[in-house]
């Protein structure tokens, strides 16, 4: 994004900036712009975050090592290690929310980012008051609930006050995406649901790339299932969405991958 640097509004009116022990929230912006770092520092900044910034993937990694951040913005084209890489090398230090940036409107770029485990992207060029929003949105969606009780089904098991999730006593490594989407089925059990609704309800987005949805379904079948190709507990209704049926298919309401 080469755009006219923008003096930060206030956007500290509404939100919760709150990060680890109610202090607030650490978000590490990555890119190799200078203008594009200083616009979405600026932003963040002056609606009250702590914001650090590295202009490639070793130095960003070298920083949330020292201080470990609530949320990554991080551009997907970085000199020598790019954005994909970083991602990984982070998840597996640590679970962090991710919000990608990439140049390129192209889909299989933002697959990409999704497949990593990022938990949103944004195109650019963007809005950067639109970026501050997406931050939010991922935050308060990954923040935990003081005193929900743990759900379970069909062998799962999902605590959203631990932010942990198991399959038959197991370990699941989900996203942090990919657990407020298990989460949100374990509560909505044999109903059916629109990726629109489900971006709505989990994402907290009232429009978006609905491939978004399709991508991290696709990533839990490959973790909660017993087969994936032919899922028995996420199932596709065609023509509606996605049903959560801890019963198991009980007609052909349709499996595979969408």
């Amino acid at each position: 994004m080469q755009q006219p640097y923008e003096p930060p509004a206030d956007t500290s009116a509404g939100g919760d900036r709150t990060g680890r022990g109610g202090r607030a929230a650490r978000v590490l912006v990555v890119d190799d712009d200078p203008t594009v770092a200083e616009v979405v520092s600026g932003y963040l900044d002056r609606a009250g975050y702590v914001v650090d910034r590295a202009g490639d993937g070793p130095t960003a990694l070298a920083g949330a090592a020292t201080h470990w951040p609530d949320l990554v913005v991080l551009d997907l084209m970085l000199p020598g290690m790019d954005g994909l890489e970083v991602c990984r090398r982070m998840r597996e230090r640590g679970p962090v929310p991710v919000i990608m940036l990439t140049a390129r409107g192209d889909e299989d770029d933002r697959i990409l980012g999704l497949e990593v485990g990022a938990d949103d992207y944004v195109t650019k060029p963007f809005s950067p008051r639109e970026l501050v929003l997406r931050v939010e949105s991922v935050l308060r969606r990954t923040r935990t609930t003081a005193g929900e009780r743990p759900l379970d089904a069909v062998g799962l098991t999902v605590d959203p006050a631990a932010r942990r999730a198991t399959k038959n006593g197991a370990e699941l490594a989900l996203t942090l995406r990919e657990f407020d989407l298990l989460a949100f089925f374990l509560r909505h059990p044999g109903r059916a649901y629109g990726r629109e609704d489900l971006m709505r309800e989990v994402w907290g987005w009232d429009f978006g790339d609905l491939s978004t949805v399709t991508v991290h379904v696709r990533r839990l079948r490959n973790k909660v299932e017993d087969d994936p190709a032919r899922p028995r507990l996420i199932q596709t209704v065609w023509g509606v969405g996605y049903r959560f049926d801890p019963a198991g298919p009980s007609g052909p309401s349709g499996q595979g991958e969408e």
